[in-house]
Order: structure tokens, then sequence, then C-alpha cells
């Protein structure tokens, strides 16, 4: 077990967070997010998918929070924050640069040997963020209204270390109250709040089974199979014409919960499809419950990669069979062009805010198994261009080329006009940004 020092804190330049270093409690993440957070106003968990050794994505830790210091969310150029037992602000302005203003305020080194999250905002950022970066004219109708970008920016959280079996908790104030505050009174309101939150692992909430009856869930397609199929037909005409190579047309489909909790369906749906990546967001406006095996981007340090994901076949039913789908799929023209088209156009993206020369492809082609499918997957590395931060990032890379297409402007042009509504969260991204600029 660790503890950071009174006299550490206090005397540390620049300025470090306290944490408490425990032994990893032997239940579920979920679990532990009940027991932390889960009564708590705005809990959000990031869990990681816990392969041995962490992986090729590098998913050692998972990330648990809760009553945010500020609540931040940006729609159009209308900007609200709420800092913790506060009213919202909301102003017209630049969200970027309100954006850019909050992570100023909150920038603090990460000490040696703390994990990349220590503190710092997690939450969504919609597709629609991309009308920030780009000039989309006519953007489909709004039917769900939510927020471009929501933010939990959080000064107490929880981080497990499934390789180390450890579990931190660590409160990290905003790096501006350092400079307006006594250390001696943040130490105290630390190991008041680290102290609190430590008393809560040993309160079991138990996890109730799900008792309600097994019925099929009433599902409603945005569109007609026949709007649906005119649609793909006019994507195929823009290829056609060499308005594009390729395009991500999506259809969204409502599901009637019939009185499901969305935690429910989070412990289910990771039950049936343990992903990588997954993550619940108890946010104000929203609940998002995701499970993916596709990073879009990540910041550590001046490294920055990013993982497209393109080419797809079911596993099989043997160990033979699916070794077969496998072939069939790196052998595959179709599959080969577009994974390689998307390989050139996120080297193209990350060459944006790169140091010239420093993008590579480390990982070409590999194909990785999951419960489900086998997709073939790239890893793509570049080191940060001086003066470039996260932000920069976010602008080259967002969102995602296999999420729009190739070349990705004109693609997100064609999403607009033949999707008959806006995306929302939906193939946005989810994630964290830390207060030493890390992001993931």
């Amino acid at each position: 077990m660790f503890r950071t020092s009174r006299e550490s804190f206090l005397r540390a330049s620049p300025p470090i967070p306290l944490a408490t270093v425990l032994p990893l409690p032997a239940c579920s993440t979920f679990e532990l997010y009940e027991r932390l957070a889960g009564d708590l106003r705005c809990p959000v968990l990031l869990e990681s998918g816990q392969r041995p050794g962490g992986g090729a994505l590098g998913q050692r830790y998972s990330i648990i929070g809760a009553d945010p210091a500020v609540l931040f969310r940006c729609t159009g150029s209308c900007v609200d924050w709420c800092a913790r037992g506060e009213a919202w602000i909301v102003r017209a302005g630049d969200p970027l640069a309100a954006f850019r203003d909050l992570l100023t305020r909150m920038a603090v080194p990460r000490p040696s040997g703390f994990p990349p999250f220590f503190g710092g905002a997690v939450g969504y950022f919609g597709y629609d963020m991309a009308r920030w970066f780009e000039r989309l004219p006519h953007p489909p109708p709004d039917n769900l209204g939510l927020p471009d970008l929501e933010l939990a920016f959080l000064d107490l959280v929880a981080v497990a270390d499934h390789d180390q079996k450890a579990l931190w908790l660590i409160f990290c104030p905003f790096g501006e109250r350092f400079i307006k505050e006594s250390r001696d009174e943040l130490y105290e309101e630390g190991q008041a709040r680290l102290l609190a939150l430590e008393t809560r692992l040993s309160v079991v909430r138990p996890v109730l089974p799900d008792t309600r009856p097994q019925v099929p869930p009433h599902v409603t397609p945005g569109m007609s199979e026949a709007d649906y199929t005119d649609r793909v037909r006019r994507c195929l005409d823009y290829i056609a014409a060499g308005d594009i190579y390729q395009a991500n047309l999506s259809h969204r489909f409502a599901v009637d919960l019939a009185g499901g909790s969305p935690r429910s369906i989070y412990r289910r749906l990771r039950e049936i499809n343990p992903a990588p990546f997954a993550a619940l967001l108890e946010l104000p406006d929203v609940t998002l419950v995701s499970c993916s095996p596709e990073r879009l981007v990540r910041i550590t340090g001046t490294e920055v990669e990013t993982r497209p994901i393109a080419g797809t076949r079911p596993r099989g039913a043997s160990t033979d069979e699916d070794r077969l789908l496998v072939e069939d799929l790196l052998m595959s023209p179709k599959e080969r062009a577009e994974h390689i088209m998307l390989v050139d156009l996120e080297r193209n993206d990350l060459g944006r805010v790169c140091t010239y020369g420093s993008v590579r492809v480390d990982e070409f082609m590999v194909v990785e198994r999951y419960s489900h499918v086998s997709h073939i997957v790239t890893n793509i590395r570049g080191r940060l261009a001086p003066g470039k931060d996260a932000l920069d990032v976010l602008r080259a890379v967002f969102p995602g080329g296999t999420v729009t297409g190739v070349p990705k402007v004109r693609c997100m042009e064609i999403i607009d006009e033949l999707e008959p509504v806006r995306r929302g969260p939906y193939t946005g991204s989810i994630g964290y940004l830390s207060p030493s600029g890390d992001l993931d």
C-alpha cells in the first residue's frame, strides 16, 4: 500500500496529486463502480477489456469517477458549465476556446509512476462536433437535442490497474487551485475525500438480478428498408461518379427498454460482447452505454497513435472454420482496398499535427479476434509537433475515417444529405483527457 506523504504534497514543485494505492478488490469492475460511485452525482465508468499484459491496445486501466468539480457541455456555439454546488452558466461563444481554457486551468504534470489518467475530463464527443472543425452546409434535423460534447471534470477518481492488481484512489484538484489556495488546505480536503472514498470500498452494494420478463424488445427502424436501400444506391452513384471511394452510411434503430435500466443493459452487454473498451456515462443530459474494440486516438506525452479497424468476418463455429474465415478476410481485394484507403487517410490526419517524418505504421493489417467477429487492424504512430496539443489532435482526426469514409469531408457532406437525422453521440468518441495533456 502507498500513500502520498504530507511533506511530498506540500513541497512538490510542480504540484503533485494526492494518491492512495490499495490492493485491487476481488470483484468485477462494475461492482467497484457500484460501490465507489453508483449512488453519487454523474457517475462515469471507462472499463478496459483487461487482456493479460495490456495487449496491443494497452487495456491496463479502468476508470471510475463521480461528483465532478465541473460539468461542461457545448451545443453549436452555446457553451455551458456548472461548478460543483453552483448553478449552470450559459454563454454564446467559441466552444473550442472555452474547452481549451478549462484544460489550461486543470493542467498538472503527470508524476512518475502514476497511471495515464489521474483526474481530468471524462465524457463523450458527439459526431456532430465535426461541425466545429469542418464547414458542413446542410445538417439534417436534430431529433435528439443532445449536446455535441459533454464532459465531467473529475478531481477525485479511482483507477484500477489490472496488470498490477492495484487500485489507485487519486485527488487531483485543478492546477489553478495550487496557485490560488493554501497547500495545507488542499491536503486536508484531499485526505478527507480520499478517506471517504476508501470507506466506500467496504460497503458492498448488492447487484440485483434483472427480474423483468424476457420478452423481445420493440425495435423501431429510423427508415424503411426501401428508403435505406435507396440511400445505399445513391452512395454507390457517388462512388461511381468519383466523388468518394467508400462511405459509412448509418441507420438508427430505437428500442423500447420497457423499464430496463442502463446499468442492467451495460452489465448484459459486457457479458455478451466483452470488447476491449466499454463505457457507462450517467451524465445530466444522457446516459451512454458503449462497447467498442476501436481506439480513435491516444496521446502519451509526445507520442500520438490511432488504430483504425476496417474489414470484418464472423467467428467460425470451429477452429478450422475460424481460420478459413480469417484467410478469406485477408485475401479479399475489397476488404484490403478499403483498409488501405483508411490507413492512408489516418496517416495524413496524423501528419497534420505530428513532426514531419515521424508518422509510421508499426502494425499493418493484423487480425484481432473478438467474441463475435474478427477484424483487420492497423496501428499508426507519430510524434506530436511542438506547439500542438490534444485539441489540435482531435481537430485533425475527428471523426475517424472508419465511421465516415474516404475522402472524409466529402463523405460527411454526403452523410448529411442521405441520413435523415443527425447522429448525435453515435460514431463520435468516448474517452478521457488528463491534466498532463494525455488523451485516450
